[in-house]
């Protein structure tokens, strides 16, 4: 038994120094710094978007060296910002998504919040599928684990056993939770920031909140509930498009609408600039009018 401890324990500690070159220090607010993770070969490099308070003069570290970073873009619905540093010479992470990962696989959540790495270890405790953000942000997959966020730990990268990067740490999504941004919505974020600058949004301009549906009408669409629309905005999209207060959303683009969190879900980036079919509850029946969605500032 103590042969299959010392191995185990010497493998976790080569995890640590290899993927360890990989990550950073980030300097970006008065306290303690924060740490990263290096994205691409070119200076590319993930971090926390609550950890990153200022938008100029950051700079990046490894040891006793500091580099500057400029700020590429930052979505706080995700809590995750991406920054390009200068003259950094480092190996981007193995990342990969955590599709395969369970319950109870060894995890490693490494940091940098001095001038060497720093590692914390424990288990996926609790997976799940896509959720919202208290935030509004779309995470492709729910995945907490028990390790401790040290402070400085957000923005580092979260390891599995073979040293692969499955996403990036975070304790600022829920509160008390160790959760973990996967990759595949660090992906998302990073294309859309290195492409705009910014996370787009779609935007229809009308305030809502859920309704209970007819029984009849209820039971034709096969869904209990609809957004009720208690205010339209002046020339916002909706109303170009015919929408008016009183009506109540049941879909949006073919897909059903029954809660706040799938008319977000509906108006993502892709949506922006585009025709949607809008099918609304209005006067006792059903209706339809077509909406090109807007783009939120």
């Amino acid at each position: 038994m103590s042969d299959v401890l010392a191995t185990l324990s010497n493998e976790l500690a080569a995890v640590v120094e290899n993927t360890g070159r990989s990550v950073v220090r980030v300097e970006a607010r008065r306290r303690l710094p924060a740490s990263g993770v290096v994205w691409s070969n070119d200076g590319l490099i993930v971090t926390a978007h609550h950890v990153v308070h200022w938008d100029e003069n950051i700079r990046v570290g490894v040891g006793a060296e500091t580099f500057p970073a400029a700020l590429v873009g930052r979505d706080p619905s995700t809590d995750l910002a991406v920054l390009r540093a200068e003259g950094i010479r480092l190996p981007a992470a193995a990342w990969e998504t955590p599709d395969d990962l369970r319950v109870g696989h060894l995890a490693l959540a490494l940091g940098r919040p001095g001038r060497s790495v720093q590692a914390t270890f424990g288990i996926v405790s609790a997976l799940g599928e896509g959720w919202r953000s208290p935030a509004g942000g779309l995470i492709d997959r729910y995945l907490q684990t028990d390790v401790v966020m040290y402070p400085g730990f957000s923005g580092g990268p979260l390891v599995d056993a073979l040293g692969n990067v499955r996403g990036v740490n975070s304790s600022a999504l829920m509160r008390g939770v160790s959760l973990a941004v996967p990759t595949s919505t660090v992906s998302r974020v990073v294309e859309a920031l290195l492409e705009h600058g910014y996370i787009r949004r779609g935007y229809l301009g009308v305030g809502a909140q859920p309704a209970r549906l007819p029984e009849a009408i209820a039971e034709k669409l096969g869904q209990e509930t609809g957004l009720l629309l208690v205010s339209v905005e002046k020339g916002s999209p909706a109303e170009q498009g015919g929408l008016v207060m009183g009506d109540t959303i049941v879909g949006l683009g073919g897909e059903r609408v029954r809660h706040l969190d799938d008319l977000m879900a509906l108006l993502g980036g892709d949506a922006v600039g585009q025709e949607r079919a809008v099918r609304v509850l209005r006067g006792g029946g059903l209706a339809e009018v077509t909406v090109v969605i807007g783009e939120r500032e």
